[in-house]
């Protein structure tokens, strides 16, 4: 996207409009009907165009290969030219998206300053898009524990299709970041990534922001499928989309075009489509609120993304990940995690997931004092903990249970927590209470406590909860 492609039907002024152009450096392709035009644009999309107006013999005219330039290729920047220019025609090329527009005779000046302001602001537009790609991008997926390491293989292979992506998880989990990897391990990595926040999104907004809009009023508003165009759409939580627009998106898979909300042409559009949700699609189709051919279309590839509770090995790295992050974002302070403050973390209750655990990272590095190692105590209290004396203190549940009960609620409920935190490893859990393997086996068999895969990884669970109380 580097040269500039000379449209118009008279072949002298052409010529000498790119000779003028090469004198200066730059690069021409030239082309006298619309069917040229159109076949040098679908071979390799030109910097910038400039086109006449009137185009004898042709099946399109000026005003025609500017809305669909502008609908394919928006990112071209379009100079119109006219030997029967007006004040009407200058409207309806402005409104339609052209960059500005030139009368003939043109003064070579102005033509050239007009120019160099267009194709500085098509670098500009490239490099603005690069920079928010590599942005987003740069966020990598963070952490080792087995039901991460079998996520991130399912994200490597479908970063190698073209199949759409249905993420599944709780909120908080990283559901998007999943899908921007997904984009930035692709073919369409240079492509946009538009995100559809559907739960945010009025219901009766919806359609003017995914297909956009035309009126005589305002020209051409481009909604996100267009601004997709090429590369991926990200549909967050899918399942609060108005079933309405749901009907309408089923088409848009199928077609691969649309209408633009007060538009009669169809808009054609190259997309990926990634969506993801937190909630039972099977139960939103049989309450009717989720159209079930809309989900087969979706669902092609599934993938679970783990809660945080589910990968707990992960909780140090992805802290000293945020820790770096906030260094160089906010600059705020360097900060290392003691073993306290780990084991604390490993242990919360993270209903937030990634995302809580984010946000508590980055209120402990504002409100803490120095740059010494993050202490459990700067840490929020989950459930039991100590007094300023140091003592234990209880729950009201287990202070009422008789000493034998509330012995092994509270071994059960340590051990379920230590094992998860070493993501079902037995070997690493025995270590860090103290207890010999099989020791520990033993004491698991009675508290009728097992582990089984879930998500990739080991979950340590309760096998029978009636017996276990027994």
């Amino acid at each position: 996207m580097s040269d500039i492609l000379i449209v118009d039907d008279e072949r002298d002024i052409r010529e000498l409009v790119s000779d003028i152009l090469e004198d200066e450096g730059y690069t021409t392709r030239l082309a006298g009907n619309s069917d040229d035009c159109m076949a040098a644009i679908n071979a390799e999309p030109p910097g910038l165009l400039i086109l006449d107006i009137w185009l004898k013999d042709s099946r399109m005219d000026g005003i025609d290969i500017l809305k669909t330039v502008k609908r394919d290729n928006p990112d071209i920047p379009v100079v119109i030219i006219s030997g029967h220019g007006n004040i009407e025609i200058a409207v309806a090329a402005i409104k339609q998206g052209a960059y500005d527009f030139i009368e003939k005779p043109f003064n070579i000046d102005q033509l050239m300053v007009v120019i160099r302001r267009a194709m500085e602001a098509s670098r500009l537009r490239r490099e603005n898009s690069a920079l928010k790609r590599r942005e987003v991008t740069s966020a990598d997926m963070i952490g080792q524990s087995a039901a991460f390491r079998a996520m991130l293989g399912q994200l490597d292979k479908v970063t190698r299709s073209n199949g759409r992506v249905m993420l599944r998880g709780p909120a908080g989990s990283g559901k998007e970041i999943a899908a921007r990897y997904i984009h930035a391990h692709s073919a369409r990595a240079n492509a946009p990534f538009v995100t559809v926040n559907c739960a945010n999104v009025e219901p009766e907004r919806m359609e003017e922001v995914l297909f956009g809009r035309e009126s005589k009023e305002r020209g051409v508003e481009p909604g996100l499928l267009e601004e997709a165009h090429g590369g991926v759409i990200y549909f967050d939580e899918v399942a609060d989309m108005p079933l309405g627009t749901q009907s309408k998106i089923l088409r848009v898979l199928v077609d691969q075009q649309f209408q633009r909300v007060g538009g009669t042409d169809k808009v054609r559009v190259d997309l990926r489509v990634i969506s993801s949700t937190n909630k039972d699609l099977d139960a939103e189709i049989r309450a009717e609120r989720f159209r079930q051919e809309l989900f087969h279309r979706l669902n092609v590839v599934p993938i679970a993304v783990p809660s945080l509770e589910e990968r707990r090995e992960d909780i140090p790295v992805l802290a000293e990940h945020f820790i770096e992050g906030f260094n160089k974002g906010q600059g705020l302070p360097l900060r290392t995690l003691s073993e306290d403050a780990i084991a604390l973390m490993q242990t919360m209750i993270w209903p937030g997931n990634v995302r809580q655990l984010k946000n508590l990272i980055e209120r402990v590095l504002i409100l803490g004092e120095g740059n010494g190692p993050i202490e459990a105590r700067e840490l929020p209290s989950e459930g039991p903990g100590s007094d300023d004396e140091g003592r234990v203190v209880l729950s009201g549940a287990l202070a009422t249970l008789p000493l034998r009960e509330a012995r092994e609620a509270f071994e059960r409920e340590y051990l379920l927590t230590q094992i998860n935190r070493f993501g079902g490893n037995i070997s690493r859990t025995a270590s860090f209470v103290g207890m010999e393997r099989s020791a520990l086996h033993r004491k698991l068999k009675s508290l009728g406590v097992v582990t089984s895969n879930k998500s990739g990884g080991r979950v340590a669970h309760v096998d029978d909860p009636a017996e276990a109380a027994e």
